[in-house]
């Protein structure tokens, strides 16, 4: 195989997934008017992604973020748990 038909090859399915995408946000612009894209922070799971916001919501600032905040159920341990082990 040829240089150029491998990297044809790597290049055409990135290229699809950019033209799919461009043709959905251009339908959804049809359909729906201008969106206001964002991150949003997603409280159960202590991450963020990025979505359409609506008007009347504020976009997450990541300035504000404290990770110290943030109570991982996986890393949690009973109280009661603690007091035994210290003694």
């Amino acid at each position: 195989m040829s240089a150029q038909l491998i990297t044809f090859l790597i290049l055409v399915p990135f290229a699809l997934a950019f033209i799919y995408a461009a043709y959905h946000e251009y339908r959804r612009y049809k359909t729906e008017g201008r969106a206001s894209y964002g991150l949003v922070y997603n409280e159960e799971t202590g991450t963020t992604h990025v979505t359409g916001i609506a008007d009347e919501e504020e976009a997450y600032d990541p300035e504000d973020y404290d990770p110290n905040d943030y109570n991982d159920p996986d890393i949690a341990s009973d109280p009661d748990e603690d007091d035994t082990s210290k003694s």
